[in-house]
């Protein structure tokens, strides 16, 4: 779908931009025929995202950008082009809600940050109650008393964008599994050293006594 994406995004103005530092890319005059629809790459990468960024346009022309974010998977792919999320109570200006009343196409940038990956998605969302779908409110992670509205989106167009300059960051939770994955290979590590000393018949110092004092012939 990246040829899809490519022919929405690449107006004419972009077109000048890119003659201009030689980098033009020729896109075709017509979309391309077909269903879009997101594969299984496509469908894994959003069930491992925690958060995402959400582009909505005001009355204005202005552009307005929201995080969102919840638990991994918490936006779901239901269908081959749909997606949607439980949209939880945040600091009550509804900007992003209001927008889509006046145009209901949004972006959406999700990003894997340890692996530097991104997703990008062009789409047209609305906006429904809880009460009104029984069906949705069981695919979608509810919150009692945070969840105000749910979110659907019928993905137009993606496109995966290069890993140039995104910086690496990692949560607390990938942290704490690493850390926790190179001690217990120290710790059996240390077991093995331990081992082979006794074999040796070499004693093994006391575990609470403080170590000897460096040598200046073992700095040397």
């Amino acid at each position: 779908m990246r040829q899809r994406y490519s022919q929405i995004t690449t107006t004419e103005s972009v077109k000048r931009a890119q003659r201009r530092y030689g980098v033009e890319r020729p896109v075709a005059g017509a979309h391309p025929e077909g269903e879009v629809r997101l594969t299984e790459r496509e469908t894994e990468f959003i069930a491992a995202r925690d958060s995402f960024y959400l582009a909505t346009v005001s009355d204005t022309g202005w552009p307005y950008v929201q995080h969102r974010g919840g638990s991994a998977g918490f936006l779901k792919v239901l269908g081959p082009a749909t997606i949607g999320f439980a949209d939880l109570r945040g600091n009550r200006q509804y900007l992003s809600v209001g927008n889509l009343g006046h145009d209901d196409r949004v972006a959406l940038i999700l990003v894997d940050y340890p692996n530097r990956r991104r997703l990008k998605l062009l789409g047209h969302a609305r906006v429904v109650d809880p009460a009104d779908d029984a069906a949705l409110r069981a695919q979608l992670d509810l919150r009692d008393g945070e969840t105000e509205r749910l979110m659907l989106i019928e993905v137009v167009a993606f496109d995966w964008n290069c890993p140039l300059h995104i910086t690496p960051r990692y949560t607390a939770a990938q942290i704490e599994a690493h850390v926790e994955t190179r001690t217990s290979a120290l710790a059996a590590r240390v077991a093995a050293l331990e081992t082979l000393l006794r074999q040796a018949g070499i004693p093994l110092p006391d575990a609470g006594a403080a170590l000897p004092p460096l040598q200046q012939e073992t700095l040397q």
